[in-house]
């Protein structure tokens, strides 16, 4: 069965098209609610609410653009949708960091992919909201205002204080290669 077969079969309701669709993107975009929610059960019920509009919105998908993309969209939207809500507005983060070079040097020899993403996931969730529409699925500034109903400069100041968190942590907690094994 090919995508666009799936994706006919799915705007027709079909079980065996909508079960096609969840194993071929399911990992990819569970993978995806992990960069934006705190835990993997979290990530699991984002995934669910995400494919549930999927499936009942399928026939609104226009063919412009990416099937993949659409569903990408749809689950970050999840995502942010249930930060949003979970905002509690009298606590606003007042701490001023010093802008500082927060350049983030990565050793992928001695830091796995999972321990980063880790490090990710334990930053304050507008942080790492921030930090992951910007730096790992290419959002704007502007965009990520929009999305987040916050000002651009929130969004740059988040990342900022995003970055500096994260390589603070990276330093306190990575193992130091030292000459000779010692």
């Amino acid at each position: 069965m090919n995508l666009e077969e799936i994706i006919q079969g799915c705007k027709k309701n079909s079980l065996v098209h909508q079960k096609a669709l969840y194993n071929l993107y399911g990992k990819n975009l569970y993978q995806l609610s992990l960069k934006y929610c705190t835990s993997a059960e979290e990530a699991e019920d984002n995934l669910h609410d995400a494919f549930i509009e999927i499936l009942s919105n399928c026939n609104r998908f226009e063919n412009k653009g990416s099937f993949e993309g659409w569903m990408k969209r749809i689950t970050i939207n999840k995502a942010i949708t249930k930060f949003k809500s979970s905002i509690n507005t009298t606590t606003l983060d007042s701490t001023i960091y010093p802008l500082i070079n927060t350049e983030i040097e990565i050793d992928t020899e001695t830091i796995s992919l999972d321990y980063l993403l880790k490090l990710i996931q334990e930053l304050p969730n507008q942080y790492r909201l921030v930090f992951n529409l910007y730096e790992l699925d290419d959002y704007s500034h502007k965009e990520i205002s929009e999305m987040l109903g916050i000002s651009e400069g929130t969004s740059k100041s988040n990342l900022h204080k995003a970055k500096l968190i994260l390589k603070n942590k990276l330093t306190e907690n990575t193992p130091r290669k030292y000459k000779n094994g010692i």
